[in-house]
């Protein structure tokens, strides 16, 4: 299992993991949207990054998508890790592990205060995972 950076190259492969990751939150996105995502990840510019799981011979397996943002407790900026997917065949590789564990030490290198993520409360499957490399803390999100 290799992460590293996203490259442009990946777009092929990382479009059918896009593809998977709304499926799965039963999500539709207007192809602006996509477009919009991916040009914005490739940027040096944006406050972005993203990580990719690669393994032989299954190519891209998964994605992490980071959002880089000033806050209001901290001097230091955080982390906000707000799309990770794993395609099933990268599950019982260790891929979202070792994502995670990528983007902590990513966020760590940028003086990151703090990793943080969002997920449903019926995603079991991810949160067994969540809860042995994470503190779920209790907060219920809101949104308008």
């Amino acid at each position: 299992m290799i992460i590293r950076n996203i490259c442009a190259t990946d777009r092929p492969q990382w479009a059918r993991l896009w593809a998977g990751y709304l499926d799965f939150y039963e999500c539709t996105l207007d192809d602006a949207v996509t477009e919009t995502t991916w040009e914005r990840l490739l940027d040096p510019a944006e406050p972005l990054f993203a990580l990719v799981a690669e393994a032989e011979p299954e190519g891209l397996t998964g994605f992490a998508h980071c959002v880089l943002h000033r806050g209001t407790w901290s001097t230091a900026d955080l982390c906000y890790l707000e799309d990770l997917f794993v395609a099933p065949a990268g599950r019982r590789l260790g891929a979202g592990r070792a994502l995670i564990k990528a983007v902590y030490a990513r966020a760590d290198a940028l003086g990151c205060e703090r990793v943080y993520w969002l997920t449903h409360e019926s995603n079991t499957t991810a949160r067994k995972l969540y809860d042995q490399v994470a503190q779920h803390v209790g907060f219920i999100q809101y949104r308008r």
